[in-house]
């Protein structure tokens, strides 16, 4: 496979294929530019739809979305023969719900998760980047992201300790 930062072109019969799609962001992937920013934005309403619910089923889904993510993303690499292409982005979905599973309720939050999960997936510090480099195929895709998600919402709970 070639490298991420190669410009490969996602047919568009990729997005016929309901596990393409998901991996693709529902096609939030496709933005030319940003395409991760664009599926965190994605990943917005998914949040705001299982906020509501009790934490035990909110991180049963985000395991469930993980190992799906694990498979579909692995599955869409290999269709563009590219790891993690910039147009795979479920796993900056995942990696918000990560964000957000210890969050405060209210806008505020959802921004500030937003913005540090940006920052920590853009930047990959240590150990995100080791797992960015170290780990392949749908696992490799995912996992910087879940760590990501992780450094994000530590910081929003730094954020929130230091606010009270």
């Amino acid at each position: 496979m070639t490298e991420a930062k190669t410009k490969v072109k996602i047919p568009a019969a990729l997005l016929r294929d309901p596990g393409h799609f998901i991996a693709l962001g529902f096609g939030s992937g496709l933005f030319p530019r940003a395409p991760g920013t664009a599926g965190t934005l994605v990943a917005i309403p998914l949040y705001l739809l299982c906020v509501q619910l009790p934490g035990v089923l909110y991180l049963s889904l985000v395991v469930i979305a993980f190992g799906l993510g694990v498979y579909l993303c692995g599955r869409t690499a290999r269709a563009l023969q590219v790891h993690d292409h910039p147009g795979i982005v479920w796993d900056e979905v995942v990696g918000f719900l990560v964000t957000m599973a210890w969050a405060p309720p209210g806008w505020i939050w959802v921004l500030a998760g937003f913005v540090a999960f940006r920052f920590f997936d853009i930047l990959k510090p240590w150990p995100i980047r080791v797992a960015d480099r170290s780990l392949h195929g749908g696992l490799g895709i995912m996992f910087d992201d879940v760590l990501a998600g992780l450094a994000a919402s530590l910081l929003l709970w730094g954020v929130l300790a230091i606010a009270h």
